[in-house]
């Protein structure tokens, strides 16, 4: 009885440290796991983070975007002194979608004082009030609302540049297509 007693306590005490060192070794292995998930989560920060400046030595500036916005809109001008209102209404997409992609560039400003200025609530203000009137007059095909809006419309313009302290930034009425190879000419026939 005595050798079965100690052959029991053997067995128990054999179960217990085989036990121990598996759940010892688990550790080992969870801790090595963990630690190979770390460096690959800093490789992935590291590349990610490359990317990222990467994207923005790539990206256009606001300048940029804003030379687009002013030659949508030199353009619309142009389209809608001919009455080529089909034109001038594609003139106006594109000069609302790229103050949309400038104010995403760039959505707040800070002027010379450190001020926060919020171009998205500049852009929101614009957009409800002198680019809808410039939509609406093109839309009712009417010439001079239409020159009432986009000179309302540069007024506004001017009014976002002072915000922002580029009082320098001063638009006005074009004396001269932004494109010379667009032909205005509403019943013009194609090629020229």
């Amino acid at each position: 009885m005595r050798n079965q007693l100690s052959f029991i306590g053997m067995f128990v005490f054999g179960a217990f440290f085989t036990l121990w060192i598996t759940g010892t070794s688990q550790i080992r292995v969870t801790d090595a796991q963990e630690n190979t998930r770390k460096a690959v989560a800093d490789n992935v920060d590291q590349d990610l983070k490359s990317d990222v400046a990467q994207l923005k030595d790539k990206a256009s500036d606001q300048a940029h975007a804003m030379v687009s916005v002013a030659y949508h809109f030199n353009n619309m001008w142009f389209a809608a002194d001919a009455k080529n209102w089909p034109l001038a209404g594609f003139y106006w997409n594109e000069t609302r979608s790229h103050l949309r992609w400038a104010v995403r560039i760039i959505p707040v400003r800070k002027d010379n004082k450190g001020q926060e200025i919020k171009l998205r609530d500049i852009l929101e203000a614009v957009e409800n009030s002198p680019l809808k009137q410039l939509r609406e007059a093109i839309d009712a095909q009417d010439h001079d609302r239409f020159v009432a809006a986009y000179r309302f419309m540069i007024e506004s313009c001017y009014a976002c540049h002072k915000a922002s302290d580029k009082p320098y930034l001063r638009p006005g009425i074009p004396d001269r297509p932004a494109e010379p190879t667009i032909n205005f000419d509403p019943s013009a026939e194609w090629p020229k």
